[in-house]
């Protein structure tokens, strides 16, 4: 039994008449006609009750319309469901973040403004490391991430939003605050403030200093921004942050740039690569649509 075999026996019950319905449907008769004894071979029933003006349903015919019509709106509504999730009226999408992201990306203000166009699809939000957020991305646990930039899997496709430039932050007092602009080796004998290892800005910081063969001492670790710049202002530690992360704390810091190497912090938007061949679409595109252009 097909859906289109169903759709042609509620046209022509309702109408009763099969040349009617046929028009209604524009098939031929005999298409319908077809259709029609097909349905009944596989019911074993008679379904109509034929004269030469036109049809009436018998018991067996009036049985099937209550049934076969409910059977119809229920493919309908599923086909509107699935449309709906692709034109991103309905549908979920999970969202992950690192810390740190409020300076570069007003997050709430891009889903105020999403769920203002879209205010049907239902928003997930998670944060982690970028190891566990790439984890949850190949797995199809969220749609998309904001990270810091890394290689990125085959199957994980990337597009800048922010590109910044870190500089050195103490307190107002540390032996360093004289300086306004510092080498990263005179910065190896003072204790760091950090994020821990998976998180923020310090994999680009290990790197850096690897590169250039330095061995630095993280005093303190911590999993959030506010924290680590609270540690530095307060004496414990130096650290290295994007510039706009500096700017927001200026009066209670000292900040200084580095003078021999140019260490960028670049912030991406990270989703599975289906989505760039055309294979998933939904509210993960359009939620893209929001975010700013990095030239």
């Amino acid at each position: 039994m097909e859906l289109r075999q169903l759709h042609y026996f509620v046209t022509a019950a309702k109408v009763e008449h099969f040349t009617v319905a046929a028009r209604q449907l524009n098939i031929v008769q005999s298409a319908l006609s077809s259709a029609i004894k097909a349905l009944e071979e596989e019911l074993d029933a008679k379904l109509f009750v034929r004269s030469t003006r036109q049809v009436r349903l018998t018991q067996a015919g009036r049985t099937l319309l209550e049934k076969a019509q409910i059977v119809l709106d229920a493919a309908q509504e599923a086909r509107d469901s699935v449309q709906a999730v692709q034109d991103a009226r309905r549908g979920k999408i999970g969202i992950g973040t690192v810390q740190g992201l409020s300076p570069f990306v007003d997050l709430p203000a891009l889903l105020a403004e999403f769920h203002r166009r879209h205010p049907e699809v239902e928003v997930r939000l998670c944060q982690g490391g970028l190891a566990h957020l790439i984890d949850k991305l190949r797995n199809g646990l969220i749609d998309l991430a904001f990270l810091p930039v890394v290689d990125t899997p085959p199957d994980i496709v990337t597009r800048m939003i922010a590109c910044e430039d870190l500089v050195v932050v103490c307190a107002p007092g540390h032996p360093l605050a004289r300086l306004n602009s510092i080498a990263l080796a005179d910065l190896v004998g003072h204790a760091f403030v950090d994020f821990e290892p998976d998180r923020g800005t310090r994999r680009l910081i290990d790197d850096a200093f690897s590169a250039r063969r330095l061995e630095r001492r993280t005093a303190f670790e911590v999993s959030d921004l506010d924290s680590l710049m609270e540690l530095v202002g307060h004496g414990l530690g130096i650290a290295l942050v994007p510039e706009t992360v500096a700017a927001a704390w200026q009066g209670e810091i000292h900040v200084a740039e580095i003078a021999d190497a140019e260490i960028c912090w670049e912030l991406v938007v990270a989703s599975p690569a289906k989505f760039s061949d055309g294979a998933s679409g939904g509210a993960p595109h359009t939620f893209l649509e929001l975010l700013p252009e990095v030239e």
